[in-house]
C-alpha cells in the first residue's frame, strides 16, 4: 500500500531535519506515488514520513499519514493493509473512538490507547508493517505482519535509529553506514540468508510476527524484540485423532473463500495473478465466484514451452469467464531488467522469476489496476513444493515400505529434473546443528546451503578469511524456535524451516511484495491468512500428501474450479528457464557481467575473487558438466552479478544525494 520511514533519537531535544525525512519518502517513491506527509514536532527526537499507494480512503488529504491523535500523544505510519477493518472501527467508534477517515491504517491509532500493542496486534488481520510512537512513554513499536509480507527495517546510527519500508529508505539518511560484511555476503552467495539478517553490516529486518520496541530512557534507547506470533504445529500425536476426510476439505474451501473475500476489498479495481498452478488458479476461481463483475487475469509466458505455464492458464481463465492478459517473455530480454530488479529486491536473485513478476508488475499497473491476488503460501501451508515430498518419503512414512520408498522417489527425481540443483538438491547435504535443532536436514534448504564450498571460493580473500570459522548451519538452527519443533512430525518440521527461511527471505521479497511495488502495485496472498494458516497446520500431513500427490486436500477442496489437466498433474516449480538453458540468454548475462562484474568493478568492489569467477564461468562451458551442477551454478552466476550490482546500486552510488534529486524532481519539499 505505502512505504513508511522514521527516526528516532536518543537525545529528544535534538530536532530531525525535515527534508531528510521527506527525501526517505521520496526514494520509495514507487511504493507510494500518490501523495507524501511527514512529522517531526520539536522537543520529541522523533521524526515519521510516508509514501502513499491509494487504494482504501481514496481522499487525498484525509488518508494522508503520518496520523496524529488529537492530543498530539500518538502517531503512527503504515505499511499494508487491515483486513475486516470496518468491524473493528464500529465496534471501537460504539465504544466512544471517533475516526477522523475511512482508511484501515487508523485503527491502530485507536486501538493501541485503548488495548496496548499485544491485543491490538493481536486483533489485526493481514499484511502489514508499521510504526507507533507513544509520547508520553517515550516508546516507539516496530510491528511486522506475521509471515513477513510486507518488509520492515531499522539500524542503529550515532544518535538513534532509522527505520523504513527498504533498504534504499535507511540509506537514504547520512548517518546510516553503508558495507556489506562478510556473513552478508556469504548468504547472498548461497541465497538462503538468516532470519532477520540483512547483506548490509549493521542493518537489520523486523522478523516476521514480531515488534521491536525502542524505548528512550535517561538519553538512552532500550531495544527489545517481541515475538507475537507463530507457525504452531501441532504435537505429532495430535494428528492420529484423524476426522474425515470430507471435513478438511470443506474447512479448507471455507477458511480460503473467507480469506479471498477479504482481500477483494478496496476502493480501486482488484485483479489477479494466474500461472497453470493450482494456488493462483484456486484463488481466480473462487474470485470469479463472489464478484458481479469478471476478474482480470494477468499471466507471464516464457517461450520456452518446459517452463511456460500458458496452455493452462488460459483454460482456466476461459473456464471461469476472465479477462486475461497474457505478458509474453523472451529469455533473452529478462537479463535486460535484472539490474533495474536488484535496486528493488536489495537483495540477489537466483533466477530471472523475479525480473519476469516486475515485468509482470508494471503490466498491470499499465492496465490501471493497483491491487492484484495471488496465490503465494499455498505451497507452505499445504506442502506443494517437490522438497516437502522427499522429507515426507524419507522421514514421514515409517510404515512405507522401502521398494515402494524408492519408487515414490525416483518419481518426483523424473517429474522435478528441470529443477534439480534448485527446488531439488543436486546432492544431499547436512548440516550437525540443523539435524540437532530439527532432527535432519530438511531437503529445500540443502540445495542452497551445498553452495557452500562454490560460494566460499568465489568470496574476496578477505571475506573468506573473515567466515573461516562460521557455520551457516549453526546460525540457521539458533532462530528456529525449538518449542515450536520438539515433538512435531518430520513434514511439519521441514515447513517450519521453509517459512522461517525461504518464504520471507525469497518468496515474499523478490517474488513478491519488493518486486510488485516496485511499480506501485500491491499483491495481496489470501492463503497467507493466519486464520486459514492456523485451521491447515492442523491438517494430517497424510491429507497434505496422499502417496504421491502433494497439496491432496487442496486440489480436492478446489476440484470443481480447476481443469482437469491441472486437477490430475503433479506439482510444477514456476522458474524462468535458466541462463544456460538458451545461448542468447546465456549471451546477456555475460554482458551484464562484463559491465558490472569486470576484473576493473570486481576489485573496486572487493567482494569476490576474480581468478575463482572466471574458473566456473569456464566450467559452465563445459559439455561434460552434468545438467544439475549447470543449474546450480547459473544460480551462483546471478548471485555473483546480484552482489556486485548491490555494491553500485547502495554504496558506490551516494544515496543520500540520489534521494534528495528525487525529492527535488518530484516536488516533494518539507515546509520552511
Amino acid at each position: 500500500m505505502c512505504g513508511i520511514a522514521g527516526v528516532i533519537h536518543r537525545d529528544k531535544d535534538r530536532n530531525i531535519d525535515a527534508q531528510t525525512l521527506v527525501n526517505m519518502a521520496a526514494i520509495q517513491y514507487h511504493r507510494g506515488p500518490d501523495n507524501f506527509g511527514y512529522y517531526n514536532p520539536e522537543g520529541v527526537g522523533v521524526g515519521l514520513s510516508h509514501a502513499r499507494l491509494t487504494i482504501i480512503d481514496l481522499d487525498e488529504e484525509r488518508g494522508r499519514q503520518p496520523l496524529v491523535s488529537d492530543d498530539e500523544r500518538y502517531m503512527m505510519v503504515h505499511n499494508g493493509e487491515f483486513y475486516d477493518f470496518q468491524r473493528i472501527r464500529a465496534d471501537m467508534t460504539a465504544q466512544g473512538a471517533r475516526y477522523q477517515t475511512k482508511s484501515d491504517s487508523e485503527i491502530v491509532l485507536q486501538m493501541y490507547p485503548h488495548y496496548g500493542i499485544e491485543k491490538t496486534v493481536e486483533n489485526l488481520r493481514g499484511e502489514f508493517a508499521f510504526s507507533i510512537y507513544d509520547r508520553e512513554e517515550e516508546t516507539m513499536y516496530l510491528v511486522r505482519d506475521r509471515f513477513g509480507i510486507k518488509p520492515l527495517y531499522w539500524t542503529e546510527t550515532e544518535h538513534g535509529v532509522v527505520f523504513g519500508s527498504e533498504l534504499k529508505v535507511l540509506f537514504a539518511h547520512p548517518e546510516v553506514k553503508r558495507e556489506i560484511d562478510s556473513e552478508g555476503l556469504y548468504h547472498q552467495l548461497i541465497q538462503v540468508m538468516i532470519p532477520g539478517s540483512t547483506a548490509f553490516k549493521g542493518v537489520n529486518q523486523v522478523p516476521p510476527g514480531h515488534w521491536i520496541k525502542i524505548q528512550r530512557k535517561d538519553g538512552k534507547l532500550e531495544i527489545s524484540q517481541h515475538k507475537y506470533w507463530d507457525i504452531d504445529f501441532p504435537q505429532a500425536e495430535a494428528h492420529l485423532n484423524v476426522k474425515d476426510e470430507q471435513e478438511y476439505i470443506d474447512g479448507v474451501r471455507e477458511n480460503l473463500l473467507e480469506a479471498v473475500q477479504h482481500r477483494l476489498n478496496a476502493d480501486v479495481p482488484v485483479g489477479a495473478y494466474l500461472s497453470g498452478g493450482i494456488d493462483s488458479c484456486s484463488i481466480i476461481g473462487l474470485s470469479a465466484s463472489v464478484r458481479q463483475d469478471p476478474v482480470k487475469a494477468f499471466t507471464i509466458g516464457f517461450d520456452d514451452a518446459d517452463y511456460d505455464e500458458t496452455p493452462i492458464a488460459r483454460e482456466m481463465a476461459e473456464m471461469v469467464g476472465a479477462e486475461q492478459i497474457i505478458l509474453p517473455l523472451s529469455a533473452e530480454h529478462l537479463y535486460d531488467h535484472f539490474e533495474r530488479t536488484i535496486w528493488h529486491t536489495e537483495r540477489t536473485i537466483y533466477n530471472t522469476l523475479g525480473v519476469a513478476k516486475l515485468l509482470m508488475s508494471q503490466k498491470v499497473r499499465e492496465q490501471g489496476y493497483k491491487v492484484v491476488l495471488t496465490g503465494e503460501g499455498s505451497d507452505e501451508l499445504f506442502a506443494g513444493y517437490p522438497a516437502f515430498r522427499n522429507d515426507m518419503f524419507l522421514y514421514g512414512l515409517d510404515d512405507l515400505p522401502e521398494n515402494l520408498r524408492k519408487e515414490m522417489q525416483s518419481t518426483l527425481a523424473e517429474s522435478n529434473k528441470l529443477f534439480k540443483g534448485a527446488m531439488l538438491p543436486r546432492e544431499a547435504f547436512r548440516s550437525d546443528a540443523i539435524d540437532a535443532k530439527v532432527g535432519f536436514t530438511p531437503t529445500c534448504i540443502q540445495s542452497w546451503m551445498g553452495c557452500d564450498g562454490f560460494a566460499r571460493q568465489l568470496m574476496n580473500k578477505d571475506h573468506q578469511a573473515n567466515i573461516s570459522d562460521y557455520d551457516p548451519g549453526t546460525a540457521m538452527a539458533e532462530q528456529f524456535d525449538e518449542t515450536q519443533l520438539e515433538g512435531r512430525h518430520p513434514l511439519d518440521k521441514a515447513q517450519y524451516v521453509w517459512i522461517k527461511t525461504m518464504l520471507e527471505g525469497q518468496i515474499l521479497t523478490w517474488g513478491g511484495d519488493r518486486v510488485d511495488m516496485a511499480n506501485s502495485m500491491e499483491a495481496r496472498p489470501p492463503f497467507l491468512d493466519h486464520h486459514l494458516a492456523a485451521y491447515a497446520v492442523n491438517i494430517p500431513p497424510q491429507m497434505r500428501i496422499k502417496g504421491p500427490v502433494e497439496k491432496y486436500v487442496l486440489k480436492e477442496a478446489m476440484k470443481g474450479l480447476l481443469p482437469e489437466t491441472l486437477y490430475k498433474r503433479q506439482k510444477f516449480a514456476f522458474m524462468a528457464p535458466p541462463a544456460h538453458t538458451d545461448k542468447k540468454k546465456w549471451n546477456a548475462l555475460m554482458e551484464l557481467m562484463e559491465e558490472f562484474a569486470s576484473e576493473e568493478k570486481v576489485a573496486e568492489a572487493g567482494l569476490i575473487d576474480y581468478g575463482a569467477l572466471q574458473d566456473m564461468l569456464r566450467k559452465n562451458d563445459d559439455p561434460t558438466i552434468p545438467r544439475e551442477d549447470k543449474v546450480q551454478m547459473d544460480a551462483i552466476l546471478n548471485h555473483v552479478l546480484g552482489v556486485q550490482l548491490l555494491h553500485h546500486h547502495f554504496i558506490e552510488n551516494d544515496v543520500p544525494k540520489m534521494a534528495a534529486a528525487k525529492a527535488h524532481e518530484l516536488g516533494w519539499v518539507a515546509h520552511a
